[in-house]
This record gives structure tokens, sequence and C-alpha cells, in this order.
């Protein structure tokens, strides 16, 4: 029941982002995202050093959701597990994530750090049209001014990451 209702929350978010929304919306649509991917997704359990342990969600570069992302997690869990926000400036200190969320503000130096990254159980999130064919797992679009999500299920595999069909379903197939 509960898996149901997040794929709902999940497909609301996907579908109900006005035109006229102004970008703080966008952001906290993503923010709600973040939250609802490991609803959806299986790390091993190497990616944690204990069962107790949080989500760790990292913004690498420039912060664009403000309060957001801290306000969607506060005081939830998924899996028994709480939320932990942080900002990251390098790989070394993403390696100790999750989830990384790579901004926008990146996009001319992002690619070393999937490359670090790659193959790491770390799902990695952005939104630069060429994120998913450098290695990156999910990407977020505006499409008709709505946010919605390109899965490489291949760069998922390589992280050890299992993402559940429903997620994969809602998504676009990245190509490469």
């Amino acid at each position: 029941m509960t898996c149901r209702l997040a794929l709902l929350a999940l497909a609301a978010a996907l579908g109900n982002l006005p035109a006229e929304t102004p970008v703080a919306d966008e952001y906290q649509v993503k923010a709600a995202f973040l939250f609802n991917f490991p609803k959806f997704v299986e790390w091993p359990t190497e990616a944690f050093k204990g069962p107790g342990d949080p989500i760790t969600i990292c913004v690498f570069g420039q912060n664009p959701f403000g309060t957001a992302l801290e306000d969607v997690v506060r005081n939830k869990t998924v899996a028994n597990r709480a939320f932990v926000v942080r900002d990251v400036v390098n790989a070394q200190q993403a390696s100790k994530c999750q989830i990384v969320f790579v901004a926008a503000s990146e996009r001319k130096r992002y690619r070393p750090l999937l490359e670090e990254l790659r193959g790491r159980s770390i799902l990695t999130v952005g939104e630069t049209d060429d994120f998913t064919v450098n290695g990156g797992i999910i990407n977020f679009k505006l499409k008709d001014a709505r946010v919605r999500i390109e899965i490489d299920a291949g760069a998922a595999e390589l992280a050890k990451l299992h993402i559940s069909s429903k997620l994969l379903s809602l998504a676009e197939v990245a190509r490469k």
C-alpha cells in the first residue's frame, strides 16, 4: 500500500507542473523525486555501514533547492532509514553518499565526478542534456514545462543498483 501511494505521488509529480509555474516549484518537484527514488531503488547492503545508517542525499555544485530538499525529507524515513542532506565539492565527499544530485551549475565539470563514482553504488542524478550519455543514472528533463525523468538502466546495473520496474515505467529510457 505504501509503495502504491509513493508511486502515485511520483506519478503526480511527473504530470502536474503547469507551464506558468515559477522555477522554485521545479526544484520542489525535483526534491520530491529525490525523496521518492529510494522507495524504488535497492542498494546493495555494502552501500551502508549498518542497518540504521541514513540515506545521504548530496548536492554537488550550487544548491538550487534552497530549503526545499531539507524540508521534503525532514523527519521522513524509507526502509527504516532517515535522510541526511549534504553539499559536496568533490568525488571523495560524494563517495560517502547514496544519492548525488549534480546541479546544472556543474555542467562543465561533472564528467570527472561521474568517472570517479562509476561502478560505485551511488545513484547519480543530474539535470543537463548529456548527463546519462556521460554515465549518470537518472536525468531530470523539462518537457512541456513538466519535470520528467530519463534513466540509464545500464549505468544503474553497473552501480549495482536495482531500479524498480514501476519507476522505469514512468521514465524515458536513456539512449546513448
